[in-house]
């Protein structure tokens, strides 16, 4: 269960503020973390670390005040820094209401972090370079990231939670090379939960199918170039769905006037076919949390029904400068930054075709497979994506392998020419960074079809 914080100590803090200004808050964070990193079967790095963290944040005068301290013997006076910082400046900030919320959230890890020695979880993953060394395989890099915490938010507006949070990340390179090419096989696993992500998993399967990818690569063709028809996998299709959408869906973006979406709520932006889901309360995605970082309860958040624009994602502050009523629980910061608008488990919400139905009707198109980053123009609505792997699509099957595989295009022109959205369902493990900000996420969903988009080689 949360230990400690102090609860009753944090509560008196935030009565002293409420007769001073117009609003307050605290967060607390208590954590404990470990990261390693294994090259080559040989250890790169170690971090464990324990953080004791308070933010402490007041609005006066429609401005905001905000410190912050690791000290809890400083608490008083960060409070009292806080509210002359607020007390120095005017703006015009306005929260929108909020039903405030008492709560305790445990987390269902089965296993924490001082469960098993950071010894022997290494040794786990000296495993995995072993598993891993197939023909071809010329390195490897492992990483396992750990974290647990207890955390408070409470403000004078009377929300008081306190949350017990796990998540534990496990990701693998292989690099293969034939003398001639070089090629990397990725891949991650990893949830809410504690070890047990990594004891639950196959590990064998883990390690050779990422070794046997990257192989696989070696032999793989170039990409023709040009306009076709495209299938993305539920990797590829919420890489998209997140970069490309669902950061222009984030109110604090509109409001900067940087995106493609500003003016269009109401309005059809994509194919019917298309229904876009941001929901922080799946407990099975990454991005999940109960509550965000002003208190507000984490619900599902329809951006696109049936290829209209339905609803922009918001905190507090923003939602009331785009007027939206209500927050819609998407505030997300560490306790000492602020708090920005932010994704948590966002997707594409499956349709009713099988694989089989998508490729059926395409003569010759492009298949392409999970993601190796890219780039998005939220404000001019552009984007280039680099897929891992792709294949041609030859009357109606699956033909020649491809690698070094880009998609590029524009938001609009993509989600308008989607044909079909497939049936099956998946989200995908991800960290996603924002104005020096890096918070985990989900993005993911089902096979969709693409009418056309423009495929080339990566350079």
């Amino acid at each position: 269960m949360p230990t400690g914080i102090d609860v009753d100590y944090f509560q008196s803090i935030i009565k002293k503020l409420e007769h001073k200004v117009e609003y307050a808050d605290i967060r607390v964070r208590n954590s404990l973390s470990n990261a390693v990193v294994l090259k080559d079967g040989k250890i790169d790095n170690v971090d464990t670390g324990i953080n004791y963290a308070i933010g402490i944040r007041v609005l006066q005068n429609g401005a905001w005040g905000s410190a912050f301290t690791s000290d809890i013997d400083k608490v008083e006076q960060v409070a009292e820094n806080a509210t002359t910082i607020a007390n120095q400046l005017k703006s015009d900030v306005s929260l929108t209401p909020t039903n405030p919320e008492e709560d305790v959230v445990q987390s269902k890890a089965k296993i924490k972090i001082e469960d098993i020695a950071i010894e022997d979880k290494i040794e786990t993953m000296k495993e995995l370079h072993k598993i891993a060394q197939l023909e071809h395989i010329q390195s490897t890099n492992i990483s396992l990231s750990e974290s647990q915490s207890s955390d408070l938010i409470i403000s004078s507006e009377g929300t008081n939670i306190l949350s017990d949070n796990n998540r534990t990340v496990l990701s693998m390179n292989a690099v293969a090379s034939n003398g001639e090419v070089m090629q990397i096989g990725h891949k991650s696993l990893g949830g809410v939960n504690g070890f047990e992500v990594v004891e639950d998993a196959d590990l064998e399967s883990f390690a050779t199918g990422i070794s046997n990818k990257a192989i696989s690569l070696l032999s793989a063709k170039t990409p023709p170039s040009g306009d076709f028809p495209v299938i993305l996998d539920p990797e590829l299709a919420g890489v998209f769905i997140h970069e490309a959408l669902g950061h222009a869906s984030e109110a604090d973006i509109i409001l900067q006037n940087d995106s493609i979406l500003k003016g269009k709520l109401g309005q059809k932006i994509g194919s019917e076919l298309i229904t876009v889901i941001d929901d922080a309360s799946i407990e099975t995605g990454f991005g999940y949390y109960p509550y965000d970082v002003e208190g507000t309860k984490s619900e599902k958040t329809t951006l696109v029904k049936e290829g209209v624009f339905t609803s922009v994602l918001s905190s507090r502050e923003t939602a009331s400068k785009v007027g939206n009523p209500e927050s819609t629980g998407n505030a997300r910061s560490s306790v000492s930054n602020k708090p920005l608008v932010r994704m948590s488990n966002t997707y594409i919400k499956p349709g009713d075709s099988s694989f089989d139905e998508l490729l059926e009707d395409i003569p010759n198109g492009i298949y392409l497979k999970g993601s190796r980053g890219g780039q998005v123009d939220t404000g001019k609505g552009i984007f280039q994506f680099n897929a891992v792997e792709a294949y041609n699509i030859e009357k109606g099957e699956l033909g020649t392998h491809l690698r070094d595989v880009s998609l590029s295009g524009t938001t609009l022109d993509i989600l308008n020419n989607v044909s079909g959205v497939g049936s099956d369902f998946n989200l995908s493990v991800g960290f996603c960074g924002k104005d020096g900000q890096t918070v985990p996420v989900g993005d993911g969903g089902p096979h969709i079809r693409v009418s056309k988009a423009t495929v080339g080689g990566v350079q």
